[in-house]
This record gives structure tokens, sequence and C-alpha cells, in this order.
């Protein structure tokens, strides 16, 4: 089983991401479970579930879990990820995932995964937010396996330079990958599929053609 952990600030498009990738992973015969962290409630994995389960049928409802962890988003994910643990055992002991995503609630650049809850981090900007944050660092945007700048057809609106998000993710990651998607548009979406294949060992498995 590989966990994917999914982490970035509120609003940045950690759910409609994991939305997107369950479904080309499923759709190409990988068992999908997705685990969602929130502070306050469950809205995420209700989110998931209506559109995933009800709405599109692509997942099992037992391959969707939902957990409030009811303090500070980053101490469930990395100081004690023991209620997160308990949670991936119950949904691989009901599913039996091939692939995993766990979504952290929204936190800020300093926010990571810790190793023994996630194999591989992803981390979603978004360039409504600036196009300062990328070049600003923190261990979320240097460490994590994964950048990805989400919503870059809001750029022109918001004044946010890509070029310039783009030349800083370079400089800050010191090699590690980024990627620069619209979910909304599906520009770059492709090219996310193909770097996490091949940063999760899965170029093998071909895209449905159907």
């Amino acid at each position: 089983m590989i966990r994917v952990g999914i982490l970035g600030p509120v609003g940045s498009g950690k759910t409609s991401l994991i939305e997107f990738l369950a479904k080309e992973y499923t759709e190409r015969g990988i068992k999908v479970g997705i685990l969602t962290n929130d502070v306050v409630s469950a809205y995420d994995a209700m989110r998931i579930y209506h559109n995933l389960v009800e709405k599109l049928r692509i997942l099992p409802r037992e391959n969707v879990l939902g957990l409030v962890t009811g303090g500070c988003p980053h101490t469930a994910i990395r100081e004690d990820p023991s209620l997160n643990l308990r949670a991936l055992e119950t949904l691989e002991e009901r599913a039996r995932p091939d692939l995993v995503f766990i979504e952290s609630g929204g936190d800020n650049v300093m926010s990571t995964f810790s190793s023994s809850l996630a194999d591989f981090t992803i981390f979603v900007l978004d360039t409504s937010a600036g196009d300062k944050y990328p070049g600003k660092g923190g261990i979320g945007i240097t460490e994590s396996d994964l950048l990805v700048v989400n919503k870059i057809d809001l750029a022109p609106y918001v004044q946010a330079d890509l070029n310039k998000m783009r030349e800083d993710s370079v400089r800050v990651r010191r090699g590690k990958p980024s990627v620069f998607i619209s979910l909304k548009t599906g520009e770059g979406t492709q090219e996310l599929v193909r770097v996490l294949d091949e940063e999760l060992g899965l170029e093998g498995i071909p895209r449905n053609k159907g």
C-alpha cells in the first residue's frame, strides 16, 4: 500500500486534487483509498463520498474515511499521527487499497507529514494566494516530494507571475519536481500524472482508453 500525504493551506485545492487523482487511478484499475483530516468536521470526506461514491460510483463506500482531529492540523500528521495510523489500519482492513491519499487539514507552509504516516508527500499552493509563496520557502514547500501549484487559470486575475513562481520553485526545491496545474481547465494535469507515475513506480499501468 502506497501512502500519499497531501497538504497545503485552506482553499488551495487539496480535496479537488484528491478527487481528480482518485478518479484517474481508479480508472486504471488501481484500488484507491482516501483518508481525510479536518479540525472541526468531516466535511471534506462527505464531499468526496458524495462525488466519488454516490454520484460517479467509482469508489466503494468503505474506501473513504474521514477524521475529525479537533486540534492543530499538523499535530495529527506529524507530532502524534497515532489517530491517522489507526484509521489507516481500519481502511486497509476493510478496503485493501493499493494507493491511499491522506488529506491534511488546511495548514501553513511549515506543515509536513511524519514518515511513519506518508511514503510520499504533495504540497499544494494556489496562485490566488499570490506569487510570493514558493520563494518564501518553508519546510512544506521545500521538503515535500512534489509541489503542486494549482489554479493557474486565475493567475492573470490576481496579478500572479507564473514565471516567477516557477523560477522560485526550482531555486528553493533544489531539483525536486514541481507541477503547475489548473484542475478547472485540465491544464498541466497529465504532466502531474506523469510525474506521480514516475515517482510512485506506477509507469507500467496504462491509462484507460475508454
